[in-house]
């Protein structure tokens, strides 16, 4: 399946294809304060609609996910790293995508905030 995100203002669009399963609900300062439920896909799960020049960059901590969010209204739909296992990974945001229930979502809390 696919599925259609953007930002708040529609700057940064893009598609993410597979089956939405359990998000993460993760504790850490800067996904609390972001309210982010992610899910993670395979990088090339993620295809922009928008330039990749459209998107504005933060890291913090050890640098190692680049969270990628809309310059002009601010909203973060997602984030590009690397998984353990050494994969590119894309971190969705999942309140980003089109027609998604939120309430019928299996949420896996994370202490990211311990780490």
């Amino acid at each position: 399946m696919v599925h259609k995100g953007s930002c708040h203002c529609g700057r940064i669009s893009f598609q993410v294809e597979g089956e939405l399963g359990p998000v993460v609900e993760c504790n850490c300062s800067h996904c609390s304060r972001k309210g982010y439920l992610l899910w993670f896909v395979p990088r090339g799960s993620l295809t922009l609609d928008s330039p990749e020049s459209d998107l504005a960059t933060y890291t913090f901590n050890k640098h190692v996910i680049r969270h990628h969010f809309c310059p002009t209204c601010g909203c973060a739909p997602f984030g590009f790293g690397t998984s353990p296992s050494g994969e590119p990974t894309a971190a969705v945001n999942v309140r980003c995508l089109e027609g998604v229930e939120l309430g019928e979502l299996q949420r896996i809390p994370v202490d990211g905030r311990s780490r």
